[in-house]
């Protein structure tokens, strides 16, 4: 590219889903029920934790911290994302575009290592349930939390710093309802190899540790329920782990997809592109053309 002709970018502009009126309209009612749910949801766990001494334990303590977590977590993304939708302001500075980057990859790196210390706890009750309230004592479960949180900021903040030292020029479209690595990183005007790396290296470090010694948990958990000879027993162990193991599926499942994947790919985006292809007529507008641009472009 000519640096001559690059301009400095000031703000980007999201391109969020479609800019089809009939869709955006039921993505944002759907959008803000759900936000509203997981805000209610979130904040009645962390009231009820911190009011009731009974819970007072290391699962709800972590479960506490998880849920004050997800509060801000959803909040980082869905307010710009329900006001793209409703009035069409899809901008974004450039300094709040990297601060989201930098929020929502703290909270979401934060949100794995808490998982994983979830699954230590279960590992601690159900095998040694007797050491239990030694083994997670209320210092342990602090340092386990503390840990986590500046664990997931020093994290989000490799990938911020490097980040905001890419040069963008006059690409601004980010195609993505918000500010994440990769859409931000196929914008900038110079060699992104080391952003890419670090993504792929790094990200792929984190979530496949913590992944493993979420399942080496629950291998050790699953060989002592074998042993258990109550079928009663088994089940009752058992379902203190369901809600955590599902859990841990969808996070990681979502996680993988989305940050293992070269940088080119826009799985999301590409499917919308070609639903629109492959159905004109639903996309045709009333002079019976399809504007390019319904779809993100």
């Amino acid at each position: 590219m000519d640096e001559g002709n690059q301009t400095s970018v000031t703000e980007f502009i999201l391109l969020g889903i479609t800019n089809l009126p009939q869709i955006q309209n039921f993505l944002f009612i759907t959008f803000l029920l759900f936000y509203l749910f997981t805000l209610l949801g979130n904040l009645s766990i962390v009231t009820v934790v911190i009011t009731d001494q009974r819970l007072h334990t290391p699962m709800y303590f972590l479960l506490g911290n998880l849920s004050f977590l997800d509060f801000f977590y959803s909040s980082t993304t869905v307010p710009k994302t329900l006001s793209g939708l409703l009035m069409e302001d899809k901008r974004i500075s450039f300094q709040s575009c990297i601060a989201q980057l930098h929020v929502f990859h703290f909270l979401g790196s934060t949100e794995a290592l808490l998982i994983t210390s979830m699954s230590y706890d279960r590992y601690i009750a159900i095998c040694y349930p007797l050491r239990h309230h030694v083994l997670m004592a209320k210092s342990v479960c602090i340092r386990l939390a503390s840990s986590s949180w500046i664990i997931g900021f020093v994290y989000s903040l490799s990938h911020t710093i490097l980040t905001s030292k890419l040069p963008f020029c006059k690409l601004n479209k980010v195609s993505h309802f918000f500010c994440d690595i990769k859409p931000l990183i196929k914008l900038a005007c110079a060699d992104t190899h080391l952003n890419e790396s670090l993504v792929s290296i790094v990200t792929g470090f984190v979530a496949l540790s913590t992944f493993l010694l979420i399942v080496i948990s629950y291998v050790f958990i699953g060989t002592h329920l074998l042993n258990i000879r109550s079928s009663q027993g088994r089940r009752k162990a058992f379902s203190t782990c369901t809600s955590h193991v599902t859990v841990v599926l969808l996070y990681y499942g979502t996680g993988f997809c989305t940050y293992l994947g070269p940088a080119t790919q826009d799985s999301l985006f590409t499917f919308f592109k070609e639903y629109q292809h492959n159905n004109p007529k639903f996309y045709s507008h009333s002079d019976g053309k399809t504007q390019e641009g319904d779809i993100l472009s």
